[in-house]
């Protein structure tokens, strides 16, 4: 499997699956970018599938799952299966300016590890399902002085990732040849069943779940996956 985090997250967030779990550009490890879109991350992890003997199962949580679908269209002979899970679906013109906005915010520096890793969990929407001296968070902040940047703390998620951009989620889904799953959980505020339902047939609710699921209940997810 190829496991794709969400925005603000980290391939740690998948530890529970066995699988290729990378950082999308501008997060965690992984280098920042001029620009993001759901292209651009899904030319990023392409070279993962090089020389595998077999097409793979691609499962994205939120904008990861966007990722999956556009992996999909970029190479349909490397994917056999993708699995969305708590893909925000509906872009209302306040949330999308929104996003636009974060995107446009300069690096915050924290005057402590713990600030960055309190403003990571909210981030990624962690806050209750990772502990804040969890290992997990370890690649998600930046000691400063260590980086030669000076002093204090950032999180290593690069801000413009959150301009991103708005999904087209009728076009990948058009484009896209193999299986499609998309699924949420039960108690997730992102997006609800019946705009998943409205996209393909079997939209998949996720009982006592929220948008995380898949760091609450990994089988639950890995179920899903055929």
């Amino acid at each position: 499997m190829l496991l794709l985090h969400g925005l603000g997250a980290t391939g740690g967030v998948w530890r529970g699956f066995d699988g290729l779990a990378p950082d999308l550009p501008g997060h965690g490890t992984a280098p920042w970018d001029d620009t993001y879109t759901f292209t651009r991350h899904a030319e990023a992890v392409l070279p993962l599938l090089d020389g595998l003997d077999e097409p793979v199962a691609v499962v994205g949580h939120s904008m990861g799952g966007v990722v999956a679908l556009a992996l999909a269209a970029l190479a349909p002979e490397r994917v056999r299966r993708v699995v969305g899970l708590g893909i925000k679906v509906s872009w209302p013109a306040e949330d999308a300016a929104r996003a636009a906005a974060l995107a446009q915010r300069p690096v915050t520096t924290y005057d402590s590890r713990a600030e960055a890793v309190d403003r990571f969990l909210r981030v990624s929407g962690l806050v209750g399902l990772v502990a804040p001296e969890d290992s997990m968070v370890d690649d998600a902040v930046v000691d400063r002085a260590a980086a030669g940047e000076g002093s204090g703390w950032r999180l290593a998620q690069d801000p413009r990732t959150f301009g991103v951009g708005v999904p087209d989620m009728a076009g990948l889904l058009a484009a896209v040849t193999c299986p499609v799953v998309l699924g949420r959980g039960e108690h997730d505020a992102m997006v609800t069943h019946e705009q998943l339902a409205a996209l393909v047939d079997d939209a998949v609710t996720l009982p006592g779940l929220g948008h995380n699921a898949h760091v609450e209940d990994p089988a639950a997810v890995l179920a899903l996956v055929g």
